[in-house]
């Protein structure tokens, strides 16, 4: 995984709310990514309430050593609140973290609230806020910060950022959004733009294709790079494969597969 110092891979070598990740943005398909839009959420009363996540993530490039990682994810979902814990290990980065944490969407009026809340082993805390107004057009924005202890970090985005979104959706299942992160306290010039696409497919089936492009100072030199991810869902799993270059804003590239089941 991706360690935080704030934003680093390895110890050595220097992952805002509800859920867009596909596993990771403001719409990601996951649970650890801030400000995500409610179009992403499955909470419906037939809705299964646990998500297992198994991801292997292997690294390679730059000054550090390269190899897999191993990480479990187990995500519990209420209604419009969610919690979660995780765990990784890497033997070839000599590294592990236990995690967990909490985000929700609550509704006031025309505006929704998406607050979340993590913390990790070895001191780390973060929190993000943003706010989304809309029904079929939508937009929002939000704000994130941690204390800048190392942190196993599964969205890939800065997590002390400012982020800014909007798109359309024609229903709680299809949607594009367009996304931009980026870091507002140690790395200004580093961001991340997304251009992700939900597709709701035949009898339970859909796919969310999340283009990546980042650019930012990486050991003093000016670099853009881009990435994707593929996540395909049916009634009760769902699988997801990413590339992501100079990850986390090293020099490092990321190969991430990942496979899970709802329960």
């Amino acid at each position: 995984m991706v360690m935080q110092r704030p934003r680093c891979f390895t110890c050595a070598a220097g992952v805002l709310c509800a859920a867009l990740a596909a596993t990771g943005s403001a719409v990601a398909a996951q649970a650890e990514i801030p400000g995500a839009s409610i179009t992403a959420a499955r909470s419906g009363p037939d809705e299964p309430r646990f998500k297992l996540t198994t991801g292997v993530y292997s690294v390679a490039g730059g000054d550090a050593r390269s190899g897999p990682g191993l990480d479990i994810n187990l995500r519990y979902t209420r209604d419009r609140d969610h919690a979660w814990i995780g765990y990784f290990r890497s033997p070839a980065l000599g590294y592990t973290q236990a995690r967990a944490g909490w985000d929700s969407v609550q509704v006031s009026g025309p505006l929704r609230w998406l607050p979340s809340l993590q913390v990790a082993s070895g001191g780390f805390v973060g929190a993000s806020l943003a706010v989304e107004a809309g029904t079929a057009w939508f937009a929002g924005g939000g704000l994130g910060r941690t204390n800048l202890r190392n942190y196993a970090n599964l969205n890939f985005d800065p997590n002390d950022a400012v982020m800014l979104y909007g798109g359309y959706r024609w229903d709680d299942a299809d949607s594009v959004v367009a996304q931009l992160v980026r870091d507002n306290r140690r790395a200004p010039d580093q961001q991340n733009l997304h251009l992700i696409w939900r597709k709701q497919l035949s009898e339970g089936r859909r796919f969310t294709l999340d283009l990546l492009a980042k650019q930012g100072t990486i050991d003093g030199r000016f670099v853009r790079a881009q990435g994707a991810s593929l996540n395909y869902e049916w009634p009760h799993g769902f699988a997801r494969l990413a590339f992501d270059p100079k990850v986390n804003f090293t020099r490092q590239d990321m190969l991430r597969i990942s496979a899970g089941t709802r329960f």
